[in-house]
C-alpha cells in the first residue's frame, strides 16, 4: 500500500533537480548536468583556511597559503564544500531568501563531507552565525541555524542556538566591499552565558565564506569568552 501511494505521489509531484527543476529519480538531489557544473573544493587546499591551492599536489598537499603563513588565524580550520560562482549561487540564494527549505538536506550533506578534517580533529559544539532579530523577523528563518540543525543530525554533535547573539543591526554584507565589511560587522556579536562554551571546540556554520569578516568577528567573541578553538564550515566559498 505504501509503495503504491509513493508511486502515485511521484506521478503527481515528481522529484525535481534543486537547481534547474528538471524531473529526476532521486530526492534532495541534482540532475547530472547541474552536478557537473558545480565546482567542489578538494585537495590540494590550505590546511588552515581551506583556500584551493594551485600547483603539483605532491608539492603543496598539507601546506598553507601565503596569507596563513604571514598571519595567525582566529580559526583552527576553515572548510567549504563548493566554490561560490554564478552557477552555484542559485541553490544557496533560493535556500536563503526564497523559502526553498527543501535544499537544506543536500547542503547539509555537502557540509558533512567538507568538514571531515574538522570532525577528525574533534568538535564539541555546533553554533550557527546568528541573525539580528529584525532581519530574522523579515526573513522568517535563519538559514545557518537550519544548516546547523541538519548537520547536527548527521554528526551527532549538539547545536547551540542561544549563546552567540547578534546585538546590533548591520547592513547586508553583500552591500559592502572588503574594508567596509570589516567595519560594518565590527562588535556586532556578543556571547551570553559563556559557561556554555568554555573549553569547547566550536564549529561555526554559515552559508557562504566571502571575505570571512562575519565569521572572524564571531570567532573573536567566542574565543574571548573561553572557547578552546573555533572552526568555520560553510557550504560555499568565494575563491579569488
Amino acid at each position: 500500500m505504501m509503495k503504491w501511494l509513493k508511486n502515485l505521489l511521484d506521478c503527481i509531484l515528481p522529484k525535481r533537480c534543486l537547481i534547474c527543476g528538471k524531473i529526476i529519480q532521486s530526492t534532495d538531489s541534482l540532475c547530472p548536468d547541474c552536478f557537473d557544473n558545480l565546482h567542489f573544493i578538494s585537495e590540494p587546499y590550505c590546511r588552515h583556511c581551506g583556500k584551493p591551492l594551485t600547483g603539483h599536489i605532491d608539492d603543496i598537499k598539507g601546506l598553507s597559503c601565503i596569507e596563513c603563513l604571514n598571519k595567525k588565524s582566529l580559526f583552527r580550520m576553515c572548510r567549504a564544500a563548493i566554490e561560490y560562482d554564478e552557477f552555484s549561487k542559485k541553490i544557496i540564494l533560493d535556500f536563503k531568501f526564497a523559502d526553498h527549505l527543501e535544499n537544506r538536506k543536500l547542503l547539509a550533506r555537502w557540509l558533512f563531507i567538507a568538514g571531515k578534517d574538522i570532525f577528525e580533529f574533534g568538535a564539541d559544539l555546533i553554533i550557527p552565525v546568528p541573525l539580528h532579530y529584525t532581519r530574522l523577523i523579515k526573513r522568517k528563518y535563519n538559514q545557518s541555524a537550519i544548516l546547523a540543525t541538519e548537520l547536527s543530525l548527521l554528526t551527532k554533535i549538539p547545536t547551540d542556538y542561544k549563546t552567540l547573539k547578534k546585538k546590533r543591526y548591520t547592513l547586508p554584507q553583500v552591500q559592502c566591499n572588503g574594508k567596509q565589511r570589516i567595519i560594518n560587522i565590527k562588535n556586532a556579536f556578543k556571547v551570553i552565558k559563556p559557561e556554555n562554551i568554555k573549553g569547547k571546540r566550536i564549529i561555526l556554520i554559515d552559508d557562504v565564506y566571502t571575505t570571512g569578516s562575519t565569521l572572524k568577528e564571531c570567532a573573536k567573541v567566542l574565543l574571548k569568552a573561553g572557547a578552546k578553538s573555533v572552526d568555520a564550515l560553510t557550504v560555499a566559498r568565494v575563491c579569488f
